[in-house]
């Protein structure tokens, strides 16, 4: 779909240059599947109550990517200050795959039309190397944290805000024309270093017309802009890229089968699509263990992969504004040890279907929850502010060692 040697809408192509950039500090975009009414846009933020780890945690303990080595890899998100802070020894210690929380994201990446930012993506492909891991890519299209001049004309006028047929199919062409060069462009330079790539993000909202996300990508180009995606990754890429289309609310059944019937229609087109990436931002009370893996099964049985891009799970309910302070009550560290053992038992029993699970951050002084719904201290991970081992931590490594 298109061409980086083409001149588009008459005015030539610029040159596609790399450059550096100085470092990118934030929060996830996800919602514990919620509307995208309410989805956050928490970019390169942090809450002012965020804590910050004083150790590098306790050298004694097992290794979750070990513990797991026989049912699926173990990953965690980071940004590039970390892997120089000590949330680099935790991450060396547990986890064998490594995504960008924000630095991989299409702003991140090409800011302005063909100046591409490589200095923090290879930074954290570097460290994964040096240290046997590997690297997913998160994600080639947004519709958050997408630079604007993607979407606009020739002219620089807004791209949605045309009315003219013949001018809107040459704001489409353009609009697929960039995309396929962005595509390119960064699949070309990693692909021998990264095969697990989010091609697209959050497309699905079951709100909005037809149950896709109307987001400018799809209002200019509906559907075509997924598949032109997919297309570029897969010839940039080659055979042995696993692409993924990724989402958060995936155990939510209206959701989920919009996103099927979306993934079905593409795979019927020749789109290539190999897996599923189900964000599972998760809280102590929902969603049930049960629609989770149901969600995997559903998929599974398109001859798709299945991979837990995104785990965290909040110490409070969906939309709770209540705050616990510093320091949380022990019976809630309690309840979230049950449900993460209960969850990581569920995924061994299905890694059958399951090609991975990757963690939104390592440890509880950096994740985006500080700031989500509100600025509070939250404690979703499995070690604490210090790097501590949590007992969310040992109920998975219970949950690792248990008859199944």
């Amino acid at each position: 779909m298109g061409s980086r040697d083409k001149q588009v809408a008459g005015s030539q192509k610029p040159n596609i240059q790399e450059v550096g950039v100085v470092e990118l500090r934030g929060n996830s975009e996800a919602t514990n599947g919620k509307s995208k009414s309410e989805s956050p846009a928490l970019i390169n933020k942090f809450a002012p109550t965020e804590p910050r780890a004083q150790t590098s945690g306790r050298r004694d303990i097992p290794s979750l990517l070990m513990l797991f080595e026989e049912d699926f890899p173990i990953g965690a998100a980071v940004e590039p200050n970390q892997i120089n802070s000590p949330s680099a020894e935790l991450l060396k210690k547990h986890v064998r795959w490594l995504v960008a929380e924000n630095a991989m994201k299409p702003e991140a990446m090409q800011p302005t039309e063909g100046h591409f930012q490589w200095t923090n993506a290879d930074r954290i492909v570097e460290f994964a190397k040096e240290n046997n891991m590997r690297v997913r890519f998160h994600t080639l299209v947004w519709h958050n944290q997408t630079g604007a001049w993607f979407f606009r004309d020739a002219e620089g006028k807004p791209m949605v805000n045309e009315t003219d047929p013949k001018r809107r199919e040459a704001n489409k062409k353009l609009l697929l024309e960039r995309l396929d060069t962005h595509v390119r462009t960064i699949v070309g330079r990693y692909k021998d270093e990264i095969t697990s790539w989010d091609v697209v993000n959050e497309v699905i909202e079951p709100g909005d017309p037809d149950g896709m996300r109307a987001s400018e990508w799809y209002k200019i180009a509906g559907t075509d802009y997924i598949a032109t995606a997919f297309r570029a990754a897969r010839e940039a890429g080659g055979p042995e890229a696993k692409l993924y289309i990724n989402d958060y609310g995936t155990d939510n059944p209206v959701k989920r089968d919009r996103l099927f019937l979306l993934v079905k229609e593409l795979l019927e087109q020749g789109v290539p699509i190999d897996g599923v990436g189900h964000q599972t931002h998760i809280d102590i009370y929902g969603p049930s263990v049960d629609s989770i893996i149901a969600s995997m099964r559903k998929f599974a049985d398109l001859g798709l992969d299945n991979l837990v891009t995104e785990l965290d799970m909040s110490i409070y309910a969906w939309n709770d504004r209540s705050d616990y302070g510093q320091v949380p009550p022990q019976e809630i560290l309690s309840l979230q040890a049950d449900r993460y053992g209960e969850l990581f038992k569920a995924f061994r029993r299905n890694k059958d279907i399951l090609g991975g699970v990757i963690f939104w951050g390592i440890a509880d002084d950096h994740t985006w929850l500080h700031g989500f719904p509100v600025a509070r201290t939250n404690a979703p991970m499995l070690f604490d502010q210090q790097h501590q081992p949590k007992p969310a931590f040992w109920a998975v490594v219970e949950a690792a060692k248990a008859e199944l």
